[in-house]
């Protein structure tokens, strides 16, 4: 039985670490914008945080051409684009802390139980912690009227840095995500 629980305890660590791995996206934008009049981009350079690896710019750059073309944005000259989309990317280091308790259950096929004064039975619980340290790696989408000079749409998208080729996929995967949650056109 306890060897069940042990093997519990890995799966719930995977499982755990597996959803780290997810890219995690929110998105917000002004609401008195109105979206259907943006026909137009620039890419602009990062304002801060960190500069992207070759493979990472390349799925960023490609990601944003492929997904606001299907919304119907055509890239433009800087100066003449509608939207300005400004990234930025940054990573932080991350400590994931998880606790398992081990209550030694089958243990002459009983369960831990407290009874009167004669406190717990030799199959007191065990705790084991697992401590994780990781990168978490964000990246920000600005998208600013070029003519106001306002921000109108903010994405920003976090997932754990791994390798170069993973890191790519998930830049992939979040631009997807945050252009997903573009408004074709904000309510008045």
């Amino acid at each position: 039985m306890k060897s069940s629980i042990l093997k519990f305890s890995t799966v719930a660590v995977a499982c755990a670490l597996g959803a780290c791995s997810t890219v995690t996206v929110t998105t917000d934008y002004d609401h008195s914008a109105s979206f259907a009049k943006y026909k137009t981009y620039a890419l602009a350079p990062a304002t801060k945080g960190l500069t992207l690896s070759p493979t990472s710019e390349a799925a960023l750059s490609s990601t944003l051409h492929s997904e606001l073309a299907a919304r119907g944005l055509s890239e433009a000259a800087s100066g003449k684009a509608d939207l300005a989309v400004v990234p930025q990317a940054f990573a932080h280091e991350k400590t994931s802390v998880q606790q398992y308790t081990d209550w030694g259950y089958g243990h002459h096929g009983t369960w831990p139980y407290r009874y009167g004064t004669y406190g717990v039975w030799a199959g007191a619980p065990r705790t084991y912690v697992d401590v994780n340290q990781y990168t978490q790696g964000t990246l920000i989408l600005d998208f600013v009227d070029r003519h106001t000079n306002k921000l109108v749409f903010r994405g920003t998208a976090q997932a754990v840095v791994g390798d170069s080729e993973s890191n790519a996929a998930k830049i992939r995967e979040a631009v997807a995500k945050i252009v997903a949650g573009l408004p074709a056109e904000a309510p008045h």
